[in-house]
């Protein structure tokens, strides 16, 4: 480990802590069905940036796949209705271009994991490095550059940097419950503690599938978990809001993403298993 270069580690955690801001700061004005669509545009970030750095060939069946899904973003991106809109005539595209632009800096740090698990079998004559071991470093820049991109992500989001501090001491104010603080803060520990649970659940539910299965498997379960978490959001659930009956074109625009996501992980090893059997 030691023989690792540690300046990929604060790239990794740079990139990650980039993508978190922009996508926290988009996912709190966008519209939640809509967030889990435009996510999907790591794919296509995902392929670019392993096409131009690590000279990766990708076959037609997924470069189709990508296409429909890069079809079906934008379908859901442009669809409308008087209880759905994923952008308001104010600001435009501005905040779905943040989430997705966001999405390209955690397809470059994956890029950059992927280059580093390469690097590390020449350096380490063959033996891998941990998957712990890269994300514990990662995680730990990540943390530190978060804190030194709150002054950016506060401008974005129309907070100067002077009053910074006090949304700070605020926010820390609400989420413990100290002080004379507004009633919807009386749920913040759990809402908080809530959402680093199911975090870590997802987290460690994906690193036990893939060892216990294979990456199909995984790659279906991620598949099914794009309609599944958009169903959500039209669910009457605690501090959703009124759920937004979704329009027609959202719907077609999030099943031809599906569809591209399925012919993207699917097609070349289904192809692969026919020619291989006698």
């Amino acid at each position: 480990m030691l023989r690792l270069p540690k300046n990929r580690f604060a790239v990794i955690g740079l990139l990650e802590a980039l993508g978190q801001a922009l996508g926290m700061a988009a996912a709190a004005v966008l519209p939640g069905a809509s967030i889990p669509v435009l996510a999907q545009t790591f794919l296509i970030w995902q392929i670019l940036f392993s096409i131009v750095f690590l000279k990766k060939r990708y076959s037609s069946n997924q470069i189709m796949g990508c296409g429909l899904v890069l079809f079906g973003v934008v379908m859901a991106l442009t669809s409308t209705s008087n209880s759905f809109r994923i952008s308001s005539s104010n600001e435009g595209l501005f905040w779905p271009i943040i989430m997705i632009i966001s999405a390209s800096f955690q397809a470059g740090a994956s890029i950059i994991k992927e280059f580093v698990f390469r690097d590390a079998s020449e350096r380490l004559q063959s033996k891998s490095v941990d998957i712990f071991v890269v994300n514990s470093f990662g995680s730990g820049f990540q943390s530190l550059f978060v804190l030194l991109l709150l002054p950016i992500l506060s401008q974005i989001r129309g907070i100067p940097f002077s009053e910074l501090p006090g949304y700070v001491k605020d926010g820390a104010g609400c989420l413990f419950n100290i002080g004379n603080y507004h009633a919807d803060c009386y749920n913040a520990p759990l809402l908080t503690s809530s959402y680093i649970a199911m975090n870590l659940a997802f987290n460690i539910s994906a690193l036990a599938l893939l060892k216990s299965s294979s990456a199909v498997v995984a790659s279906l379960c991620t598949t099914l978990a794009v309609p599944l978490s958009i169903y959500m959001f039209t669910l009457p659930l605690p501090y959703v809001g009124v759920p937004a009956s979704l329009p027609p074109q959202f719907i077609f625009g999030t099943t031809m993403l599906i569809l591209g996501l399925a012919f993207y992980n699917f097609s070349d090893r289904l192809s692969k298993k026919q020619k291989g059997s006698p």
